[in-house]
């Protein structure tokens, strides 16, 4: 069975009130730190990029995986998926739509290997 973006705001909606238990009001952010000095408020930057690399190692992935990393995988399948550029500038929240271009070249790339590989054939 395959998740739905509803599925995915459930388990939001799920950790927000677990949140509430804990530190006792709604927080600001959906991810918060659970540290004791600092609970409730969002977490450290640098706390995400060691957890990202973390947990990338522990899923086998012998690259260096970042946040941006993730990012910029997001942006290139939701490219590859709808082919809607100004979607894919709008889901990362650039200004400037010069900015998201720079994923337009990875599926033409692929797109360029495509009719490589037809003309081969």
């Amino acid at each position: 069975m395959q998740k739905t973006g509803e599925d995915d705001l459930n388990l939001i909606q799920k950790w927000k009130e677990r949140q509430v238990k804990k530190i006792g009001k709604t927080p600001a952010h959906i991810f918060t730190s659970t540290s004791k000095g600092s609970m409730g408020n969002k977490m450290n930057p640098r706390y995400i990029q060691d957890m990202v690399k973390r947990y990338s190692k522990k899923a086998g992935i012998n690259k260096d995986i970042s946040p941006h990393t993730l990012r910029h995988t997001f942006a290139t399948d939701l490219l590859r998926e709808t082919k809607n550029i100004r979607l894919v500038q709008k889901a990362l929240g650039h200004s400037d739509i010069s900015t998201t271009m720079v994923y337009t070249h990875i599926v033409d790339d692929e797109l360029e290997g495509a009719l490589k590989n037809l003309r081969s054939s």
